[in-house]
């Protein structure tokens, strides 16, 4: 039986002699390459010369330092042919009409009468003048001869020399003599540097005027890089604008085209101007045509602004300096300052800087919240940082829903109501948190129409996320939607009732929300709103419903910010906030406030507080314990006003407590024990210490003391 045998590696040996030989092929190397022409290896190291970047800026160099002499010397020319002739008052004149300023007009052409009358004088002087000045040559030379004669007879009789009555005469003649020989010794360099030094006047004429081609300008100037904003550059901003009415008038004015512009003003990070427009431009053609006038200011379209003054056919141009809207600002006064305090009625707080760079601050007192844009850029920390300034007055309560879940954390133990989470169920704990605010309001209407002199304390209900309760699909027992737009949906007609008559009572709403559109906020929400602010936005339409069509038209432009880069950067209407002379909104920058230094102001306001207890869920039991709910609501502290027990319990369980007064309450403690409600200093309040020992003498039968 034969095996096969499977040799896994090739033979190394070298083969024996009864093998076939090896024929090699020997392969002949490839010729040579030819040589390349030495006018190809010229024409290539010329090439490269002439494109390399030192070549390219030596050649704009020596272009714009020749073109700013020439041109200099056409600009010298030019304010020279304007000083002798009429010229100005000519461009004046056409740019008067051009504006359709006739009374304006009809000015500068007096002037030029009176110019060229006060000319033909001066002209008329010259027939005469050569017969004058000679006169007047000879006359100052004979006084100026007697007059050294006199002198050297003074002389002459001082010093008794004859010779003294020419001395005087003979030393100005020296004197000219000397003047003379220094004129022919500076002369002739005088002749040679003369030239080079009306050059080089001619040459800084020109180069503070830039006046060269854009492609022989430095790198920085073609860019645009730290370009100033002169009245020629906005003229020529506008003329290339593209609006046909506006160029053609542009032209007629001339140079005069800067008549539009009021004086430029130093603005915060920017600069500021107003323009007048001319007859038959309106200014929703500039508006619309931002992006192309940025460009041509050199300028990223988030650096320029366009508002609408009061004066007709006017509008208001902010431009930043470039960068400068990329530069973060100061942290908030809340971190800063760790002593600083607030007064919801008369205080203002403070929420980041306009573009001018100023302080901007805003008053919450009886004005209802609206802040919206897309997502992720900085609506919760804009709204939070509101409500960390009002928690330094101890008087606000907060009821609070996050149905997001995780930014207002920092708010457990300061809010009465905190509830957090995106679910129905967080919705439905919302909407029942703002319908319980609908009737402490209630409460507090009816209790002022038997006192009108009672003024509540400050009662925020804040809703963050508002869009996830309009858009919630649940419904309750009675098939009533707690979400939606209609006269049915339960949390619509608590917020509705809310803005409506809450502000009388110091009840206030604030809702943050994203990405609006009718479903998800709905226009007589957004409406409702005192204080409507908005971050960036995807559409002009989507302003609107932040804004109102107002502010919009005003020049309000959300949606104009740059998504994901102007974070924090809010446009802004209400009349709680100091809006420039004439307009209808402001663009803010807000200061971040990170989570940890957020925590921080919190523990501050709780720390001026006596201890507030934190609901997470609604509850609707009837079947309660008052003395355990009144343990519960006096927190941490030793005592507590009867007054703020009641507004407690009523927030711990409106349904059992909104109708309790002080009689209820002192009942309720004089049946567990003597004294639980006592006065301090003048005021009834309820001490701790004394209804722990009467819960505890209650569940072990005995009967609680007296002392404490």
């Amino acid at each position: 039986m034969s095996e096969n045998v499977v040799h896994l590696h090739k033979p190394t040996a070298p083969p024996t002699d009864d093998a076939a030989p090896t024929v090699l092929t020997v392969v002949p190397d490839a010729p040579p390459a030819a040589p390349v022409p030495l006018w190809v290896r010229s024409g290539r190291t010329v090439k490269t010369a002439v494109t390399h970047e030192t070549t390219k800026t030596t050649a704009r160099a020596v272009a714009r330092h020749g073109l700013y002499t020439f041109n200099g010397g056409r600009i010298v020319a030019r304010r020279a042919w304007d000083g002798k002739t009429g010229a100005r008052y000519e461009r004046m004149i056409r740019t008067a009409e051009a504006a359709g300023n006739l009374e304006a007009a009809e000015e500068w052409e007096e002037r030029l009468q009176r110019f060229r009358a006060a000319r033909h004088h001066r002209r008329m002087d010259l027939l005469h003048s050569p017969v004058e000045a000679a006169k007047g040559i000879a006359v100052g030379t004979g006084v100026s001869i007697g007059v050294l004669v006199a002198l050297g007879v003074v002389m002459a009789i001082n010093n008794h020399d004859v010779t003294d009555v020419i001395t005087p005469l003979r030393a100005t003649i020296d004197f000219i003599a000397l003047l003379i020989r220094i004129v022919q010794v500076v002369w002739g360099p005088a002749l040679t540097i003369g030239p080079f030094l009306a050059l080089l006047a001619l040459w800084t004429v020109g180069s503070k005027q830039q006046a060269a081609p854009q492609w022989a300008l430095p790198a920085n100037v073609r860019n645009g890089e730290g370009e100033p904003i002169t009245p020629s550059i906005v003229v020529k901003a506008l003329r290339d604008l593209g609006v046909p009415a506006l160029r053609n008038a542009i032209k007629e004015m001339g140079d005069a085209g800067a008549s539009m512009l009021s004086p430029i003003t130093i603005a915060g990070c920017g600069v500021e101007v107003d323009v007048t427009l001319p007859s038959g431009v309106s200014t929703i053609e500039v508006q619309q045509r931002r992006r192309k006038l940025a460009e041509n200011l050199t300028r990223h379209e988030h650096e320029v602004f366009i508002t609408i003054p009061p004066a007709a056919r006017t509008v208001r141009l902010w431009v930043a300096d470039s960068g400068a809207l990329d530069e973060p600002i100061g942290p908030s006064p809340l971190v800063t300052d760790e002593t600083l305090t607030a007064n919801y009625k008369t205080g203002r707080a403070p929420w980041g800087q306009d573009l001018r760079g100023d302080a901007a601050a805003l008053s919450l007192y009886q004005r209802h919240l609206l802040i919206t844009g897309l997502s992720n850029q900085g609506k919760t920390a804009s709204l939070r940082s509101l409500a960390l300034w009002a928690a330094l007055d101890k008087t606000v309560e907060f009821r609070l829903a996050d149905l997001k879940g995780g930014d207002w954390t920092m708010f457990d133990g300061l809010a009465t109501v905190l509830i957090q989470g995106p679910t129905d169920e967080h919705v439905i704990e919302a909407t029942e948190m703002v319908e319980d605010v609908v009737d402490e309001m209630n409460r507090r209407i009816e209790a002022r129409q038997h006192d009108p002199s009672i003024v509540f304390p400050p009662l925020i209900c804040i809703v963050d996320e508002a869009q996830v309760a309009f858009m919630c699909p649940a419904k309750d027992e009675a098939k009533r939607p707690y979400g939606g737009s209609k006269a049915t949906s339960r949390y619509f007609m608590a917020v509705r009732k809310v803005h409506n008559q809450g502000r009388v009572v110091n009840v206030l709403m604030w809702q943050g929300t994203q990405d609006p559109t009718d479903q998800n906020l709905p226009k007589l929400v957004r409406e409702g709103a005192h204080t409507r602010a908005a971050l960036a936005l995807g559409t002009e339409a989507q302003s609107v419903m932040a804004l109102g069509e107002k502010a919009v038209n005003g020049g309000a432009a959300p949606h104009l910010l740059r998504q994901g880069l102007d974070k924090g950067t809010l446009v802004i209407a209400s009349d709680g906030i100091e809006l420039p002379k004439g307009q209808s909104s402001i663009t803010v920058r807000t200061h971040y406030i990170t989570d940890d230094e957020a925590k921080a102001i919190a523990n501050r306001a709780k720390a001026l507080r006596d201890g507030v207890t934190t609901l997470h869920v609604i509850e609707r039991t009837e079947d309660r314990d008052p003395l355990t709910d009144i343990l519960s609501v006096l927190g941490n502290a030793p005592r507590v006003l009867t007054r703020d027990v009641l507004q407690r319990l009523t927030a711990l369980a409106e349904d059992t407590y909104s109708g309790w007064t002080n009689g209820d309450l002192k009942r309720v403690l004089d049946a567990a024990g003597p004294d639980i409600a006592y006065k301090s200093d003048g005021v009834m309040v309820v001490g701790r210490d004394r209804l722990l020992r009467a819960l505890a003498n209650r569940d072990t039968g005995g009967s609680a003391s007296a002392d404490g």
